[in-house]
């Protein structure tokens, strides 16, 4: 080989690996990014909040005591059914109730109902 020759190479710097790799959903840490439609994402923060019902209004909207003893009054009863007729039949009953709020990304949603004790005498 002569020194005016020159060699050209193709680069590859991936060598065939791929950028990303399968992973269950519930498997992902706090914190950790997914590809959702090729482009990454962070995985949202979700708050889970106990508040006492306190009141269902004729417009579907729930009265909560918050932690701090003010009300939350900003919240739907939920859509799902079977959670829904828990909800409206205990409180019918007179019984203490707690629901579970979840929250992710500006948005809230009651997700599920605790009996705490017996009827309101």
């Amino acid at each position: 080989m002569s020194d005016s020759e020159e060699h050209h190479f193709e680069s590859k710097a991936d060598a065939g690996a791929s950028k990303t790799y399968p992973q269950q959903a519930g498997t992902i840490r706090k914190n950790g990014y997914i590809v959702i439609k090729n482009r990454p994402c962070k995985v949202p923060h979700v708050n889970r909040t106990e508040y006492q019902l306190i009141d269902i209004s004729e417009d579907g909207f729930v009265s909560l005591l918050t932690e701090s003893g003010n009300t939350k009054d900003d919240l739907r009863l939920p859509t799902d059914d079977s959670l829904l007729g828990q909800i409206k039949t205990g409180f019918g009953e007179g019984k203490d109730l707690v629901v579970t709020v979840m929250s992710a990304m500006g948005e809230e949603q009651i997700c599920a109902l605790k009996d705490i004790g017996p009827k309101r005498s």
